[in-house]
């Protein structure tokens, strides 16, 4: 496990002029009179190591890229941001952990991720105990931000302090399930989770759609997503006569669970959510990741014009990984948490308001955030989630010559018209 220092350096324009005060540290300017600078930090927390860690550090570079954006802008006048990253091994504990180490960095005025939505569960209440803003770029389970009770209509926001910019799974595992459906005609599936609560979550969203449709679970399944041997479990899909699996988990599981089944006997495509939408996922399963499905939140950034500063940016900055599935949604972020610290510093006159105050006030200017993003128009509703509710479906086919992602649908879950 690669860990990271929390130690924040900022240098100020003459030596020995630093000053540290509750919300960020002050470089006083030199004697002539310069400009009074703020440096506030923006924490990061996803799995930097481990399976997952192709996703992670998409997340990573991109918020730096954000950062470094706002930096050489002067986004916020008076205002230098900097990042600091942990690594959470997609662990829950791991997560809680490094909340509690960002809530007690008084630097930290906001923090973006995590990946899982089950990490994200673990750090909730920590961050909303300090008021301290977390917005995240993947986290898709409904009841981060409409409780457990969601799908009774009986929506309550546990926390708010918590928003995010990817749209979640009650209109995420329906959107496949209409596609599957209506668009591939395929009327009989076997479902598949890990237990976890994004795979478990979308899986059910998945299946209940789909059984409203007309279509039949012919089979369901839980794994260990630890595991790799998967033999069991495709020769009970096999035995199943399903025209597709449905696998809610994230890729190091899914990948190898996909390709068992195929070579099983069971030549049906596997479909699944955004945590299959990875270069990693082709690696993984090689030749029998074709045809395989998985849905994404947002359109295809290659399809959108607000995308192209960012990829051209982030090739720029040569990072050795790709952004992958989350990177633009780490990117909006990231910048929102910068708007709102700019719209903090501008309500007091040009600075941020001393101790805890600092951090209240952010989240509280975060929910009217609004802005044109990587991803289309950034913006939060009454419970945190984003208002952008578009999603896309992605086939592995050979293009170019390699097996890859191909986008084969995008648009809004239209809820069933």
């Amino acid at each position: 496990m690669r860990h990271r220092s929390l130690l924040i350096l900022t240098t100020g324009v003459t030596v020995g002029a630093l000053t540290l005060s509750a919300c960020g540290s002050r470089d006083e300017g030199d004697k002539s009179g310069g400009d009074e600078t703020t440096t506030v930090t923006i924490g990061l927390d996803a799995p930097l190591t481990g399976d997952l860690s192709a996703l992670g550090l998409g997340i990573k570079n991109s918020a730096d890229l954000a950062v470094k954006t706002a930096n050489k802008n002067k986004e916020v006048k008076g205002v230098k941001f900097e990042l600091t990253s942990l690594d959470d091994v997609a662990q829950a504990s791991q997560g809680q952990t490094n909340a509690t180490k960002l809530v007690g960095n008084k630097e930290v005025m906001g923090v973006v991720g995590p990946l899982n939505s089950d990490v994200g569960q673990s750090m909730q209440k920590v961050f909303a105990d300090a008021n301290l803003v977390q917005v995240s770029p993947a986290n898709t389970n409904p009841a981060l931000t409409q409780g457990e009770k969601w799908q009774d209509d009986q929506k309550a926001r546990p926390f708010k302090t918590y928003f995010r910019t990817s749209t979640t799974d009650a209109i995420q595992g329906p959107y496949a399930a209409h596609y599957m459906f209506k668009e591939k005609k395929l009327k009989k599936v076997f479902v598949i989770d890990d237990k976890k609560t994004y795979g478990a979550g979308l899986a059910g969203t998945f299946a209940e759609e789909f059984k409203k449709l007309g279509g039949k679970v012919v089979g369901t399944e839980h794994i260990n997503p630890e595991d790799k041997d998967f033999s069991a479990v495709a020769t009970k899909v096999k035995a199943a006569n399903a025209d597709f699996v449905y696998a809610g988990m994230e890729y190091p599981a899914g990948a190898p669970l996909a390709a068992q089944i195929k070579k099983a006997g069971a030549k049906i495509p596997t479909v699944g959510g955004d945590a299959l939408f990875s270069p990693e996922y082709v690696k993984l399963a090689k030749a029998n990741a074709a045809g395989d499905i998985a849905s994404s939140v947002g359109a295809p950034l290659e399809t959108l014009d607000t995308a192209k500063k960012f990829m051209s940016g982030y090739k720029a900055e040569g990072y050795k990984e790709g952004y992958d599935a989350y990177g633009g949604y780490a990117y909006d972020s990231t910048w929102a948490i910068i708007q709102a610290v700019k719209a903090v510093v501008e309500k007091n006159d040009g600075k941020l308001p001393e101790g805890d105050d600092a951090r209240k006030q952010i989240t509280e200017a975060m929910q009217d955030i609004k802005f044109s993003g990587v991803t289309g128009e950034v913006g939060f509703d009454e419970f945190g989630d984003t208002t952008n509710k578009q999603l896309s479906l992605y086939e592995v086919k050979k293009k170019d010559g390699k097996l890859q992602h191909v986008p084969v649908k995008s648009g809004e879950f239209e809820g069933g018209q």
